[in-house]
């Protein structure tokens, strides 16, 4: 049926590496893409034989599917304008087109994904499919257990109170964090509504892909191991919003996430 009909117009565009759904969405309400010779609107459908216009470039859907583990340096943000000094793409010169999946802050190192498919792009980064991803943090001055059990029931930042996480003491000011949301610059809110500022922050695990002993500015493709147990957690994953209410122990949503490893120590 959906070879017959076509597939929408920003599902189109996601698998075919140009842009994620949302910026899409975003781009048909701003009059950017075309089918044809026409315009095309929000929940226009692609058939394969048209030929799909964005931003006056035509549109090939890509046929292999990249995602790639790359260790950010602190400097490099992550995004793909231009605009940005040293963004992540020109960065990294990758030869085909990708774009980061989430993001780290400028200030922040660590792992960070870049793919050219943007369905996994959506199933990873809604917050409603509670996916893992673990963090390194430095702050300055010295921990207590206060501040860990504050952490980890959760702070209130930006109107709300962050979700319960995993948190624990690594060293007289280092933990260890996991969490399940990705609310903008969380950590560093977190830690300074507590009275901390953050020193470093290195993220070293988004699901089942760790950072190890991947170098600082280099990267690597993910291992088709990797890719056979993330599409195992991502099966029941949602690509659209997802209300965020607490997963029941057992349910095929939350088997993904008892699943979740930490990482082994790094220097």
């Amino acid at each position: 049926m959906e070879q017959q009909e076509g597939i929408r117009i920003n599902k189109f565009l996601s698998e075919a590496g140009v842009c994620s759904r949302r910026e899409a969405d975003r781009a048909l309400e701003a009059g950017q893409i075309r089918i044809g010779e026409r315009v095309a609107v929000l929940g226009d459908r692609v058939r394969e034989t048209d030929t799909v216009y964005y931003k006056g470039k035509p549109v090939r859907r890509e046929e292999e599917r990249i995602l790639i583990a790359f260790h950010k340096p602190k400097g490099v943000v992550c995004t793909t304008s231009k605009k940005e000094g040293v963004n992540i793409v020109d960065f990294i010169g990758y030869p085909k087109r990708i774009y980061p999946v989430g993001r780290l802050d400028k200030d922040s190192t660590g792992l960070i994904l870049l793919t050219n498919d943007g369905d996994i792009v959506n199933k990873m980064m809604r917050s409603g499919n509670r996916h893992e991803k673990e963090y390194v943090v430095t702050v300055n001055r010295d921990i207590t257990d206060d501040f860990i059990m504050q952490m980890s029931k959760g702070v209130p930042i930006l109107d709300t109170v962050t979700r319960p996480c995993k948190v624990w003491k690594t060293g007289t000011r280092e933990f260890r964090i996991i969490l399940t949301q990705g609310l903008n610059r969380q950590i560093r809110r977190m830690c300074e509504t507590l009275g901390y500022q953050v020193k470093t922050l290195k993220r070293l695990r988004i699901m089942n892909i760790c950072l190890g002993s991947l170098k600082e500015g280099t990267y690597r493709d993910v291992t088709p191991e990797e890719w056979s147990e993330l599409e195992r957690m991502l099966r029941y994953s949602s690509n659209t919003t997802v209300k965020a209410t607490e997963p029941k122990i057992g349910t095929r949503r939350n088997q993904g996430l008892k699943q979740g490893k930490r990482c082994q120590n790094m220097k």
